[in-house]
């Protein structure tokens, strides 16, 4: 099985998701196309399977970051950028694994609910970051107040944990923590499409230093939010 998700990922970085096939990846195995089948039960199994490895080497990549910021007893803010930064260096070094899980979604395919634990977990650490903020006072939004009422699906909620059933639980309090979660849409989004500009050559000859294009990015993005990013 590792060396068949091996070759799919060297398959994948030649054709991109479109073009794999068991049939290729069989052949740069040395295989007879109907051995693959004893290990995965379509091209649609495969993809899942390189997609869930995908999300999970994001998931270690900025869990990591973010213990690593923990340990060194730095802010929301800085653990943000940290995380960004260990987000991007994946995709920098696994372009094609990044636009399997980021990028257009291949036509034909449906992702499982396999997948789904594996890709919350990025969303996992952005909230974590955006709720210690509130938690410790650092998150300070500007501009008008944000009603993020009824936009939160029930999954979300129950992810972080707001239970919106709860008499008990203060509106004021549950309306800050529902806005701190909502705010994860732009930290994501800014995340995502910052690295896309750069891999997808976007800012070709826009910028001279794509290192510190990125920080400014993601400093820019976050301040929108309420979190400052200090940047040497």
């Amino acid at each position: 099985m590792a060396e068949l998700l091996a070759a799919a990922k060297e398959r994948l970085s030649v054709e991109g998701a479109a073009g794999l096939s068991l049939r290729a990846v069989a052949r740069d195995l040395g295989m007879a196309s109907s051995a693959v089948y004893r290990y995965v039960e379509s091209r649609d199994a495969l993809l899942t399977l390189l997609i869930i490895e995908g999300y999970d080497a994001v998931g270690d990549a900025c869990e990591e970051a973010l213990r690593v910021s923990h340990e060194r007893g730095e802010t929301p803010a800085q653990a943000w950028l940290a995380v960004a930064r260990a987000v991007r260096a994946w995709a920098v070094a696994n372009p094609r694994s990044f636009e399997l899980v980021y990028g257009t979604p291949v036509p034909g395919y449906q992702a499982p609910q396999d997948t789904v634990a594996s890709a919350v977990r990025l969303w996992g650490v952005v909230q974590t970051i955006l709720l210690s903020a509130l938690a410790d006072g650092s998150l300070r939004p500007p501009g008008g107040r944000l009603d993020a009422s009824g936009l939160l699906s029930s999954e979300t909620l129950t992810f972080v944990g707001i239970d919106l059933t709860d008499p008990t639980a203060d509106p004021e309090t549950r309306c800050a923590l529902e806005n701190a979660v909502a705010r994860s849409f732009t930290l994501f989004s800014s995340l995502v499409g910052a690295i896309s500009a750069e891999l997808y050559g976007h800012l070709h000859r826009v910028v001279t230093d794509y290192d510190r294009a990125f920080d400014v990015t993601i400093a820019t993005a976050a301040a929108g939010v309420g979190l400052f990013i200090e940047l040497d």
